[in-house]
């Protein structure tokens, strides 16, 4: 461990995206501490087990395992063990959890979670649409939609819908252009969910500060002009007044917080689309 970092070894039987985010979540209540993610998955055998011990003891750290496999588990667990480092199922507790109150035994199944059920086509479906609707692509297929983000550039309309759509929601997402009308399927589609997404402008004019950075573009442009973002944002704003949108100021909202807020106006919204139909 170097100053400021420390080692956060990932061991699982399926793909670790559980564990990658249980461990960033609580990495990131450490503020000054970076964690080096050492990501072990699809562990299924003893020789994998005594592979990932030694590089565990190449670079050591906390160990943090999701393997139903109880030989598995404690193979590793005795390999930390001697290397007196500490080792924690996240799994164990939990199962222990549901045991307690189910009365009834877990499979033991690796990567059951990762099951090809209607769930997964769903999520499958969802993202394929995103993708295709994503920037105002296809506007006339906007009825299709569950949700349709509307806002002006760099209010983080793309990575929220993506996010949806991996919740499974068909998510589109419009981009509002000063001296550019609205596509026609804005006020055509009855069905999906219309939700604003602005910012302040100071924050969208540091994003688009950066995105120029990063494509060696000019910065003499009205698109990073603080007055003329004020003006698209207040403009924005205006319009989902106008269209009776609900809109989510974004400007410290994590993509998460965006798509859980969004996910509960989508959740009122289809409880009310009976009464109105």
């Amino acid at each position: 461990m170097t100053r400021g970092s420390f080692h956060l070894h990932l061991v699982s039987d399926a793909t670790g995206e559980t564990l990658i985010a249980i461990g960033r979540a609580a990495a990131a209540q450490y503020q000054g501490l970076a964690a080096v993610e050492h990501v072990y998955p699809l562990v299924r055998t003893a020789a994998q087990v005594g592979k990932i011990v030694g590089e565990i003891a190449a670079a050591p750290g906390m160990v943090l395992f999701t393997l139903v496999d109880e030989a598995l588990a404690k193979a590793l667990q005795e390999g930390c063990s001697a290397l007196g480092l500490p080792c924690l199922s996240v799994l164990s507790p939990i199962l222990d959890f549901f045991h307690a109150y189910l009365r009834a035994d877990a499979t033991h199944r690796p990567g059951a979670q990762h099951a090809l059920n209607a769930d997964y086509f769903r999520r499958i479906d969802a993202l394929n649409f995103t993708m295709i609707h994503d920037d105002g692509q296809q506007p006339e297929h906007l009825e299709q939609a569950d949700v349709v983000l509307v806002g002006v550039s760099r209010t983080s309309k793309t990575p929220t819908s993506i996010y949806l759509a991996n919740r499974g929601v068909r998510a589109a997402n419009v981009p509002l252009v000063p001296g550019v009308p609205p596509p026609h399927g804005l006020e055509s589609a009855k069905r999906p969910l219309f939700v604003g997404l602005y910012a302040s402008p100071e924050r969208i004019v540091q994003i688009r500060q950066n995105r120029l950075l990063a494509l060696n573009a000019d910065h003499e442009t009205p698109y990073v002009d603080r007055s003329a973002v004020a003006e698209e944002v207040a403009w924005s704003r205006r319009l989902f007044v106008e269209r009776g949108m609900p809109a989510i100021d974004v400007t410290r909202r994590s993509i998460e917080e965006t798509a859980a807020a969004v996910l509960d106006l989508l959740k009122a919204h289809r409880a009310q689309a009976p009464a109105a139909g």
